[in-house]
């Protein structure tokens, strides 16, 4: 299970989500989860609320996506970062040929795009 968090997720994350924080458990304990943190959208998160970038990168379950050259290539022609990166992030690649969800509090905010969407509020 490959999962991408954009910045309202990490955000939700800091504050206690517990879907958030099952899906972190998840990616810390159980083979074949996968958390990804993409930087545009960590510095949004962080943005939001102060601390949530450093605590999340510290996580061990979370692997944080580096801005790239095709990454931010594709970050340059989407209005805002932070969904442009996750957005990316999400799509297909060898190591996930089918793509990876995006977890989100905002699944409106995905309505329209190519991605599949894990809402996070319960």
């Amino acid at each position: 299970m490959h999962i991408v968090l954009d910045d309202t997720a990490m955000t939700a994350a800091g504050q206690g989500n517990v879907l958030a924080s099952r899906l972190i458990h998840r990616a810390h304990a159980e083979p074949g989860w996968y958390l990804y943190a993409p930087t545009c959208a960590l510095v949004e998160a962080d943005r939001a609320r102060p601390g949530t970038a450093e605590h999340l990168a510290a996580l061990p379950g979370i692997t944080v996506l580096e801005l790239d050259l095709p990454a931010a290539l594709a970050v340059a022609q989407q209005e805002t970062w932070a969904a442009a990166h996750s957005q990316y992030a999400a799509q297909p690649t060898p190591d996930r040929p089918d793509g990876a969800i995006v977890a989100t509090t905002a699944p409106k905010r995905w309505d329209g795009e190519p991605v599949r969407v894990l809402d996070l509020n319960a």
